[in-house]
């Protein structure tokens, strides 16, 4: 008997939690129930979002040159992709940054830097950026600077930073097979931080590594024993120079299947679709929406996007429209 998908919005909607069973359900539904999944997805997510969609812009502020190893990346020390590589940003570059992104109508500019950690002077210059920002515009702040430990978080959070990002990226299981210098429990010491600091945690995934639809629930499940409030769900698009770069991409129905679980398991959190949603989606991108309440604009780290104005052209035309600041 086929999913009534509405029926099971409605259920979580009244307290049900959906479980790893449902949620693995939903992973492996045919592609003839897409649609329908999708307005179940919608129905969890206009409930608690409405049509907004929340706009973030990047700011890679130090590019490349990375010890880590990690499969996926192109700013890693294991990839000889051509990146731009550049070191840490000056705080009036960083400020700037977040003036353009106000002007976009950004609702949170997110400050992002290569690297295992931190060192005490990336982290003055992150600090000050911070305390400048929030005294000058009405932005979100979420920063991605890698391990962090409490004294860390805490100056962070001092300075007006109000989310911090530190993705899992897969299942415990699966996080081997794709970084070999530093283990799936730092990530999670790290985002135990930020949370203990009083910031929001954004912790997400990337999609389209070679996990199993298991690992895919697994993550999803961990990230809520998190408490994430901020979810971007990215979808590899395999990046020259990587270990990864002949892996077979993720189906655009795979990706949209793995958005609205994400909405199922976490139906009054941010789902983001993130990095790698043009290659994949393509013209389908509008239904990342029908889960999602938030996505990037204006490019990622190392890749251009389609562009801001594509962006709000795409999104006003599928009936979504930009939300209001975050906070």
């Amino acid at each position: 008997m086929t999913p009534r998908y509405g029926d099971l919005a409605r259920e979580v909607l009244g307290g049900h939690d959906v479980g790893r069973s449902e949620a693995l359900g939903v992973l492996r539904s045919p592609d003839d129930d897409l649609l329908e999944l999708l307005h179940g997805a919608f129905l969890l997510r206009r409930a608690r979002f409405g049509r907004g969609v929340v706009l973030h812009v990047i700011r890679n502020a130090k590019s490349g040159r990375c010890q880590e190893d990690c499969a996926y990346c192109s700013q890693s020390a294991a990839s000889d992709g051509e990146i731009p590589r550049y070191d840490m940003q000056s705080v009036e570059e960083i400020v700037d940054g977040a003036r353009r992104a106000h002007a976009l109508g950004a609702a949170r500019y997110c400050i992002v830097t290569s690297g295992r950690a931190p060192g005490e002077e990336e982290l003055d210059v992150v600090c000050e950026s911070a305390r400048r920002i929030k005294a000058e515009l009405p932005l979100a702040l979420c920063v991605s600077l890698g391990s962090l430990v409490a004294s860390q978080a805490a100056r962070l959070e001092a300075a007006g930073v109000g989310r911090y990002n530190h993705n899992l990226e897969t299942s415990e299981r699966h996080f081997p097979a794709l970084c070999g210098t530093h283990a799936f429990p730092d990530r999670v010491a790290t985002a135990r931080a930020a949370k203990a600091a009083g910031m929001e945690l954004c912790s997400g995934v990337l999609l389209g590594t070679g996990e199993t639809l298991e690992d895919r629930v697994d993550v999803a499940f961990a990230l809520k024993d998190l408490g994430a409030d901020a979810i971007p769900v990215n979808l590899l698009d395999p990046r020259p120079g990587t270990r990864l770069a002949a892996e077979e991409r993720i189906t655009p129905e795979g990706a949209l299947r793995a958005l609205a679980m994400f909405r199922f398991v976490h139906p009054d959190k941010e789902i983001r679709i993130a990095g790698g949603r043009e290659r994949i989606l393509g013209p389908l991108q509008a239904l990342a929406l029908y889960p999602a309440n938030s996505m990037f604009t204006n490019g990622y780290l190392t890749s251009p996007g389609q562009g801001y104005e594509a962006d709000l052209a795409m999104l006003k035309a599928a009936g979504f429209e930009p939300a209001g600041f975050a906070e």
